[in-house]
């Protein structure tokens, strides 16, 4: 497992930069391999993860992980918050980790050199125990990690725009497949 050094030099390289959030991904990512006794980062497809949050947060959690969109091993609920579940598809194990609510307070104790509270919260998030920084939640999954994952290769055509629904992600309705879109659960309007 690489130092926690140098996960923040390879989330900062995707960014040109290293803020508080990627920070917090990191040290998420790490303890949620501890927790679940897993080799991180993954070689394989076990760890699946769900952010709460888009942006630098994620990224510093996929680089501890190896979990990325793209391998479909993480998963965007944007929720706006700093929070992700990570989930063993083996055993079905589910934590979900988050900053303690006194973390920024305690940042600045953390990092007395610290000249603005980004810096001393860059810093002391990187310094602190995980138990002053991250808060820990047990948690079920509403959904099987069989219909998050689904099947690879599995696809139909919209009855109702035509469009190709992958990952058994299609509604049905009165005898009609549909995707999400046509079933009245869009996030856009056709203009």
């Amino acid at each position: 497992m690489p130092t926690l050094p140098e996960l923040l030099e390879r989330t900062a390289a995707l960014h040109d930069h290293l803020c508080p959030r990627q920070v917090l991904g990191v040290r998420m990512g790490l303890l949620a391999g501890m927790i679940l006794g897993l080799d991180l980062p993954q070689t394989d497809k076990r760890l699946l993860v769900i952010v709460e949050a888009d942006g630098c947060f994620s990224d510093g959690i996929a680089v501890v992980t190896n979990c990325w969109v793209g391998h479909r091993t993480m998963r965007v609920e944007d929720y706006g918050k700093v929070a992700a579940t990570f989930v063993d598809t083996q055993d079905g194990r589910a934590v979900r980790l988050f900053p303690h609510p006194e973390a920024r307070q305690l940042a600045a104790g953390y990092a007395p050199e610290a000249t603005n509270p980004w810096q001393a919260y860059l810093l002391g998030y990187q310094r602190m125990p995980d138990d002053l920084l991250l808060s820990r939640q047990n948690v079920r999954l509403h959904l099987s990690v069989k219909e998050i994952v689904s099947r690879p290769g599995v696809r139909v055509q919209c009855d109702g725009c035509g469009e190709e629904v992958l990952n058994e992600r299609e509604v049905y309705r009165d005898g009609q497949t549909l995707c999400r879109a046509c079933a009245g659960q869009s996030y856009y309007a056709i203009l």
